[in-house]
Order: C-alpha cells, then structure tokens, then sequence
C-alpha cells in the first residue's frame, strides 16, 4: 500500500499531528519505504520471583501446603498469557531479628546472619545446602528444587518482618554483593519484573531501626507488633522503596506483591479478636482461626500494589492451589512488552487475542499504547492503556507495522 493512501490507515488525530504525507520522508525517520521481511519481535518476558517464606515454628503445614500446589503453579507461570516467559525463582525467610522481652524485663536480643534478606541455598537431594541461590525457568531439576527451597523449615524467628527482609534482600550492600560473596548480586536482571510472594501466619514487625523497637512478651495475649505500631517503619515508606527501584541501565523496576497471610477467609479484611484455647489466649484475626495476630500490616502493603487485594488471600486455607494459580496469573499479565525491530511507533499495530478468540487491536497513534524508545542497553517497550489493558486469559500479542511500501 502506498504512503499517499495513509488516510485509510490512521486515525484522525494521528492526521492532524502527522499531515497526511509519507513519514518516510520526514527528517530523521527510521520508517522503512518498503514492507520488510522480518516482523517487530516481542521479547520474552523476564520476571524474577522472590518467595519469603515465614519459618517461624507455627509454620511446617503452611510450608508443605505451598509445596504440594508449586506443581500447578509453576504449569500456570509458563502458559504465559500469550507472550513467552522466562523466569527465575529465589527463596528469602522472614527472619532478621528478634526482641524479646524475658520474665526478668531484660530484653534478649538475636540475630540471623545467614538470613536477614540473603538468599537461601538450593538444597540437594540429600538436603544439603548447594552453591545455588535461585533457579533458572529452563531448569529441567526447578518444580524439585524449589519445593526443597520452600520447605524452609521451623526453626527461624518469631518476630517476622517479611518486608525489611524484602528491603535488604533487593537494595542496598547485599543486592550489589557477589552471590559468591554471600551477597544477593545477580538474582535481579536489567529488564526483568520482580514479584515478591510473601508467605506468613503472623503480622509484620518491620523496622530498618537496629536495635529493633519492639520487643515480643511471652503472654501470647498480647500483639505487641501491632500495639506498637507506630515505632516500626511505616508500611508506605517500604512500598516507597520499592516502588523506586532500577535495574543496572538506570530503567525503572517494575515491582509486584502478593500476600498470603493472616487476613479472613471470606472477605479478606484485617481485624484482631482472641481465642481461648486451654489455659492460654491467643490473638489471632478474625475468620483465619490458625493465624497469630491480625494482618494489619500485610493487608496495607497489599492494597498499597493493588486497591483491589486481588494480590491477598488468606494463610488460613485449607490448601493454596487457587491461591497460587491467581498469583502466576498476576506474574505473567504485564501492561508493556519489550519491542525490537520497530522503526516507526506511529506505525504499530498490536492485536491482542482474548480469552474468547476475538482479537483487539491497539496503536499508538489511537492512544490506547504508550511508546517509551530505548536506551542505552535497554529495548524500547510498548504500554498497555485504556480499552487495550491485557488480561488474563489472552493467548497471543502480535505486533505488526503499518509499511510505506
């Protein structure tokens, strides 16, 4: 088709800030004067997925649930919504520290310098620790491998603070530090999405202070994360970190959160109520009766990613399956693709195949993408906007170009 025909081809706001004239001719322009034979490439989407897993001692079934559903997760994460997926999987714990307040009022406080945000070795078949801090997707051995990296154990603090685990696991020293070296370096990729999956029966007790602030009491009665809330690290100030993120070209990190934790099994709220059981009371939140105080904390972090708290589910299911498929769901839908190839964005055609088989089609020049160009050692990317948003379900992207040819 011929440029002086481009009326018939785009819209008329594109007209207006276009002419209607041939952009092969215009200054500057990488807009080819014949159709060529190879098409724009949709790259495949990287996205490292960080699970940080509760091993606290109240933990061992939670942990084996998550483990025997990982099969279907992992099913789900590569069906990949239509675009090709490569990921990787690492393991952190909630443990960094913990203050505790013994019957004398002296303060015990302690420390777990092989966690502390670090990832944590790929166990062998034998269960011993290997040199492995995260599994590739293209890994024959990674459902074994990351079912042994899960089952963490019960053995780790009482006091979980899943997001400062988060905070030094992905910045500062230890992210930039060798895996070799005892750091996280090399887990998180230039161009890849990071998906944190917390998994927990407790509240966060978070804070970047050290000593910590809070100390835990021996009366299981008493929520003392919550009750003194207002010394930890608000939970806006960690989004905010995270939010903020770049990878090693200077891009911006696009950064996902899901949850299951202690918020109630029929509407997801977080609210505390107590529990007798023997001589004992236990704080726990309402509707979730095996959790241990309310998820205030873990509920706000997730609205905070997701008004909608489709990213929330709660600890207190009798197993994890649609838990976890509704989370591979939440890693492979993605609202920008990597493009190569494309010389002229003004000229992009991307058709979406939904779930149904129809097929939306989406420009630039209609408004409903984003063009963002590359940069040095970055690939140029496409948004997703308005009517065009992707969503579960769809099963192909395809991104043509409009020729002057």
């Amino acid at each position: 088709m011929k440029a002086h025909t481009c009326a018939h081809l785009l819209t008329l706001s594109a007209l207006l800030a276009m002419g209607c004239h041939s952009p092969v001719d215009e200054a500057g322009s990488t807009v080819p004067d014949a159709c060529e034979a190879t098409p724009p490439v949709v790259a495949p989407q990287k996205t490292d997925l960080l699970f940080v897993i509760d091993n606290s001692n109240s933990m061992q079934e939670e942990q084996q649930a998550i483990v025997t559903e990982l099969p279907a997760f992992l099913a789900a994460l590569r069906e990949g919504g239509g675009v090709a997926q490569e990921f990787r999987v690492g393991v952190i714990t909630t443990s960094v520290y913990q203050r505790l307040m013994l019957g004398d009022g002296t303060d015990s406080i302690r420390s777990f310098p092989d966690q502390e945000g670090r990832l944590q070795p790929v166990k062998d078949e034998a269960g011993q620790p290997t040199a492995e801090r995260f599994i590739e997707s293209s890994d024959p051995l990674l459902l074994d491998k990351f079912q042994r990296l899960v089952a963490q154990g019960t053995s780790g603090s009482g006091q979980e603070t899943p997001f400062e685990a988060v905070r030094l696991a992905i910045s500062g020293t230890l992210a930039q530090r060798p895996i070799a070296e005892g750091g996280n370096g090399g887990f998180l990729r230039d161009g890849a999405r990071l998906l944190v999956v917390v998994v927990t029966d407790e509240e966060d007790c978070s804070s970047t202070a050290r000593p910590p602030p809070v100390s835990l009491g021996l009366d299981p009665s008493v929520d003392a994360c919550s009750q003194n809330a207002d010394k930890l690290t608000p939970v806006e100030d960690y989004y905010k970190a995270f939010q903020g993120l770049h990878d090693g070209r200077g891009a911006s990190r696009e950064v996902l959160w899901a949850t299951i934790g202690p918020v109630a099994l029929t509407d997801k709220r977080a609210e505390a109520v107590t529990e007798t059981v023997g001589d004992k009371t236990y704080v726990r939140n309402v509707d979730c009766p095996t959790s241990y105080g309310p998820g205030y904390r873990q509920s706000a972090m997730a609205t905070q990613f997701d008004a909608t708290k489709a990213n929330l589910d709660s600890i207190c299911k009798s197993d994890y399956r649609q838990t976890l498929l509704d989370i591979a769901e939440l890693a492979t839908v993605a609202q920008s693709i990597d493009v190569v190839n494309l010389p002229d964005p003004r000229l992009a055609i991307v058709n979406v195949t939904r779930a149904n088989g129809s097929v939306q089609t989406c420009s630039v020049a209609n408004g409903d993408l984003r063009y963002e160009p590359s940069g040095e050692d970055r690939a140029a990317r496409l948004f997703f906007l308005g009517p065009c948003l992707r969503r579960v379900g769809d099963t192909k992207v395809e991104v043509k170009v409009l020729c002057a040819g």
